[in-house]
């Protein structure tokens, strides 16, 4: 039978500790969490598993203890006969478990747990030392076959300044399956290549270990790929160590379609093909950025994509509060404010939603914890959804934290001006002018103390229960101290610029969640932050890099499977507003949206198309609909769809949009054809105009061959346009 004295040779670090007693909070807590007895799938369960109810993942030492020495008449531990406790012959096997078999008698998690009962099943005094820093090496380990194996170790360092090795001790998972498993020595074993974090938990501390397995390639030669810019070097010394070398750059036309797709949300006139292609400059790309930049249509662009994360729309916001809000979005993007004070502004908003159009985020946000949610996750990145119930699973936030933070927005009221109501829309809410308070009364009941939650930002300091709690939020948030916002924005630029956040989700940030660049992530956030907070400056960083002009293709299939490190240009199709434009500017009809003037661009459209409206098949609402355009419904990128489907083929294929932009007698075509405008001429204005290249000669040969042969010169013409229109390389970025 094992005795305490192997718990001491196995688990027990030499030193100061090693002559400590098992402890509750430190070891038994720590066996339960690694023999996943209070996980959310046992009995860390909201509503517990088989009688037994523990805190997930042992965040109420107290509460377990008195859980597991008191209830059935305590028959769970048994000090006079440690070895007839429940919790040790369920977790054995020695009587029917419906969670298995959790250890062995032989093991170390055994001996802890026993030795504990055998001690008299002890709490730990009040005011013990508590866990200030969880140490693991290697943070991150890259082999390359035949290397298929390392030993990671977990220190903890406790408040009293004492420190153990608690490897035995932690809880390890993987974030992906397959690719490595872990000995109960802490040694990592490649299973297949690829790619995956081990997170490493003990208590309350969590840390990630990037581990990567690599098949025996060749080192690529990496002395010709470019250095001076930062982003360039920081992704280079990743390429380097992941034996990946980066794609060519881009050809001219591939970029200047992507730039203006990625900054304008639009495509380039033919003229202004024709000038970029024809442009000898060697700075000609950054001329061109710089240029964009300064167009009116950036600011309308990035202004949706501000508009989808902070819910504008109809639902929530009428027409006009939607309208005034876009507009108001746009202007400071437009001036280059710094996105701090953009901040500062949206989340101290209150007044008139009409005179002070940020204050329409509250009125769209309408319930304390919504606001908190939402607040958290657009502008500091964070997802604290799950502290609601419980201390959060795979983060640090407790429920305290949450409900502190909830704490800030629960004041926030409305009055209405007017009760007028639309008939089809939510009978619940009300159209018209509204005004946005605080009032002087109201708290947050936390869902653990039932208690009032006294207010608190998140990880950071308490604010007075009397003080200005949106003030307070909005200067945290806007702080250049704060350590969340500045990571989030670059995060979210990164995403909408190269196809794939750093972090991602790119509004998930946690220790459980790394970044798969962590250098690259903080040299962004500090640049970031000594450019003004200022979104221009940012999004012209990242696009004079060569790793944004990087080509889609390469030959190599290991970078064309790299998904993560940014070897190569991700493809991506086409956003619901940039196809519909790129249609109606390639044909040269605009499309018409519902309850607006004929000639706004989709992308000039404040409000989304609304579930339960009736489409028309003169407008474009149903289009943007079909393509994923998102109903603004949540606070997050994730609610825009991409994800291709039949529908979207048919509207392409034969739907009434793409249908009457081609058959317009005054299109593209058929204003070139009553100009008598050559084949060759009009074959080549069709490709700038889609494609922003001309047609190759077999190309050329094959669609003159075949416009040559037709008695009907209108129709050949409008099959063309639409064989161009339903090309992959018109439907994609790339």
């Amino acid at each position: 039978m094992p005795r305490p004295v192997a718990l001491l040779a196995v688990l027990v670090a030499a030193g100061p500790a090693a002559a400590q007693p098992v402890s509750f909070d430190r070891d038994v807590s720590a066996v339960l969490s690694r023999a996943g007895c209070n996980s959310g799938a046992c009995h860390g369960n909201l509503n517990g598993k088989g009688g037994l109810k523990l805190s997930l993942r042992g965040e109420d030492p107290v509460g377990d203890h008195a859980v597991l020495t008191r209830d059935l008449l305590a028959r769970r531990t048994d000090p006079h006969r440690p070895d007839e406790s429940l919790i040790l012959l369920k977790a054995t096997g020695g009587v029917p478990h419906e969670g298995g078999v959790r250890f062995t008698r032989a093991s170390p998690e055994y001996a802890a747990l026993r030795a504990w009962v055998a001690a008299g099943c002890r709490p730990d005094p009040p005011g013990g030392p508590q866990l200030a820093r969880l140490d693991v090496t290697p943070a991150a380990r890259i082999l390359s076959d035949p290397a298929d194996r390392f030993t990671v170790k977990a220190v903890a360092h406790f408040s009293d300044g004492t420190s153990r090795d608690v490897t035995a001790l932690a809880a390890c998972e993987f974030t992906s399956v397959g690719v490595a498993r872990i000995t109960p020595a802490g040694e990592v074993i490649r299973e297949q290549f690829g790619e995956t974090v081990l997170i490493v938990r003990y208590l309350t501390r969590v840390v990630p270990v990037r581990v990567v397995f690599l098949p025996d390639r060749p080192a690529p030669e990496l002395s010709a790929f470019p250095t001076e810019h930062p982003i360039d070097r920081l992704v280079l010394d990743q390429l380097r160590a992941m034996r990946l070398a980066p794609a060519a750059p881009a050809p001219d036309h591939v970029f200047l379609r992507r730039a203006f797709l990625d900054t304008l949300g639009v495509l380039p006139t033919v003229d202004e093909t024709r000038a970029y292609l024809a442009d000898p400059r060697p700075d000609r790309r950054e001329r061109l950025i710089d240029a964009l930049l300064a167009r009116p249509e950036f600011a309308e662009y990035w202004a949706q994509k501000w508009s989808d994360v902070l819910r504008n729309d109809e639902k929530a916001l009428d027409r006009k509060g939607v309208a005034v809000f876009y507009r108001w979005i746009a202007a400071q993007l437009a001036a280059d404010r710094p996105l701090t004070e953009f901040a500062r502004d949206v989340l101290g908003g209150t007044g008139s939603t009409y005179a002070n159009p940020p204050a329409n985020f509250w009125r769209a946000v309408r319930d304390p914890l919504q606001r908190a949610e939402s607040v958290a996750q657009v502008f500091l990145g964070v997802r604290i959804g799950c502290a609601r119930c419980h201390n959060h699973p795979f983060d640090r936030w407790t429920m305290d934290d949450y409900y502190g933070f909830a704490a800030l927005f629960a004041r926030v009221d409305y009055r209405v001006l007017s009760n007028a109501r639309r008939d089809d829309l939510d009978k619940h809410e009300f159209v018209g002018e509204q005004v946005v308070f605080q009032k002087r009364d109201g708290e947050m009941v936390s869902g653990r103390t039932k208690q009032a939650a006294p207010p608190k930002l998140l990880g950071a300091a308490a604010v007075a229960p009397d003080a200005d709690r949106l003030g307070a939020a909005a200067d945290w948030v806007a702080s250049a101290d704060n350590p969340f916002f500045a990571r989030a924005q670059v995060n979210r630029v990164w995403l909408h610029l190269m196809g794939r956040g750093l972090v991602d989700p790119n509004d998930d940030f946690r220790a459980t969640n790394p970044p798969s660049n962590p250098e690259l992530l903080d040299w962004l956030a500090k640049d970031f932050a000594a450019t003004g907070f200022r979104l221009k400056p940012l999004v012209k960083r990242i696009m004079t890099s060569r790793t944004y002009g990087l080509s889609a293709t390469t030959r190599d299939a290991a970078v064309m499977a790299d998904e993560l490190h940014h070897s190569h240009a991700m493809v991506a199709p086409l956003e619901a507003e940039q196809l519909l434009d790129a249609l109606a500017q390639v044909t040269g009809v605009p499309v018409r949206f519902g309850g607006y003037p004929l000639g706004l661009r989709a992308n000039q459209v404040p409000a989304p198309p609304q579930t339960g409206r009736r489409f028309t098949a003169a407008t474009g609402d149903l289009f943007l609909k079909t393509f994923g355009k998102p109903e603004r419904l949540l606070t997050c990128e994730c609610e825009r769809s991409d994800d291709p489907g039949l529908l979207q083929a048919f509207q392409m294929i034969s739907g009434d949009v793409v249908n009457r932009l081609i058959s317009s007698p005054d299109n593209r075509v058929g204003k070139r054809l009553s100009e008598g405008t050559t084949d060759a001429a009009l074959l080549d204005e069709l490709y700038l105009a889609a494609l922003c290249r001309r047609p190759t000669d077999a190309e050329g040969r094959r669609i003159l061959g075949y416009v040559g042969g037709a008695t009907d010169r209108r129709a050949v013409w409008e099959d063309v346009l639409w064989a161009l229109l339903n090309s992959k390389e018109f439907l994609l970025r790339r």
